[in-house]
């Protein structure tokens, strides 16, 4: 209830900005995710303004206004209700390092102002009545479930390198298809991803697995080829993922991203070693990258003592003893933390309906001999460490 009662306030300042500068003269409306998520029926996190007024006639309409980028014509209104950036109707030359515009320029058309926009479905205004202005067709293609980019996708994607990231992450977040023109632009030109910084890839891939289809998106960005390309290359097999297409899906049963890195990093039965170097590539921060990496070392520390190296036992499988798995789950859980221990019982879980019968990697014979038990005990086992270890 009390989210709902935020989106209205939020709505109703939103309003009050329009309302404001239509009084003093100029066009304004709700453009953009806001737009887009009220066709969708989804809740609205935040709205955006376009405005035919320039940032300084946005200033004198308001008392609160911060000039948060005064450059590309955006100015933030300070409101009871929330704060609204407000921008300028603009067109915008040609593109710097294939993500930002050199230049903008100021105009009084919206249509064009939202030509520049990426795909059809985010190149939508509302007025303050409610009425929706749609040029280039997002609606429709929301209705058929279609993802497409706005007019020719090889410009859109020249223009910002980042859109193809974006462009998976909204197929993937929406449950849409990606139209068969902007797909081939994007595969086309996936090397033009080395341009864009990694903290900006990481954070488009970090709300990937946010979102409520994590194991789509994965298997986009490995048909995109788009992980090839990114600006420092990542010491990961993300071939291995194709050889665990129907695993992927477990990451979907875990509650939050932590737990769904640590999955999908697993899969690739790859040292928590190589796991930290590619995290710190792509700047995750050290509380991420500590809560990822505190999962995979402890699954790697149980595997290298609960595992037979070789010999009969390792070629049948053999399980290991109860006493012996419950000291060492709780000594790695000591070593390890509390927080690791619960999260990686919680990725487990999500794999057993997918753990294989046989196996010969080192990560099918854990699923197949160690994680039942350490699923169904090590709550238990947990309990029984005490707080001061």
């Amino acid at each position: 209830m009390q989210e709902l009662e935020i989106e209205k306030a939020m709505q109703e300042g939103a309003k009050l900005v329009l309302g404001v500068l239509e009084e003093a003269g100029y066009q304004a409306y709700m453009v953009g995710g806001c737009v887009r998520d009220r066709v969708l029926g989804r809740p609205i996190k935040d709205i955006d303004i376009a405005t035919s007024a320039l940032p300084e006639q946005v200033t004198a309409c308001f008392e609160r206004t911060v000039p948060t980028g005064l450059q590309h014509g955006t100015v933030t209104v300070v409101l009871e209700q929330g704060t609204y950036e407000v921008t300028t109707f603009r067109k915008e030359s040609e593109y710097e390092e294939f993500r930002r515009p050199a230049s903008v320029e100021y105009i009084s058309d919206l249509t064009e102002d939202l030509k520049r926009r990426d795909f059809t479905m985010n190149a939508m205004a509302m007025d303050k009545a409610g009425i929706i202005l749609d040029p280039y067709g997002g609606q429709q293609d929301l209705q058929e479930g279609i993802l497409r980019c706005v007019g020719t996708a090889e410009e859109r994607f020249g223009e910002d390198a980042l859109r193809m990231l974006r462009c998976i992450r909204f197929a993937s977040t929406y449950g849409l298809e990606i139209e068969a023109g902007t797909w081939q632009a994007l595969l086309t030109q996936a090397s033009l991803l080395r341009h864009i910084a990694m903290e900006r890839v990481r954070s488009e891939l970090q709300r990937m697995m946010e979102g409520p289809a994590p194991a789509r998106a994965v298997r986009l960005l490995l048909a995109s080829g788009l992980t090839a390309h990114v600006k420092k290359q990542l010491p990961l097999p993300f071939d291995r993922w194709l050889a665990h297409d129907g695993t992927l899906d477990a990451v979907s049963a875990l509650p939050q991203q932590h737990a769904r890195w640590a999955l999908l990093l697993m899969l690739l039965e790859t040292s928590a070693a190589i796991c930290r170097e590619a995290l710190q590539e792509l700047t995750f921060s050290r509380v991420d990258m500590d809560a990822v990496i505190g999962m995979l070392g402890l699954k790697q520390w149980l595997a290298e003592q609960l595992l037979p190296s070789g010999g009969a036992d390792a070629a049948a499988g053999a399980a290991p003893d109860p006493a012996h798995m419950a000291r060492v789950w709780k000594l790695g859980a000591v070593r390890r933390g509390e927080a690791a221990a619960r999260g990686l019982l919680q990725v487990l879980g999500a794999l057993q309906p997918y753990a294989p019968k046989r196996g010969e990697s080192e990560l099918a014979r854990f699923l197949q001999n160690a994680a039942p038990r350490l699923v169904r005990r090590g709550e238990e086992w947990l309990s029984e460490v005490p707080a001061s270890a």
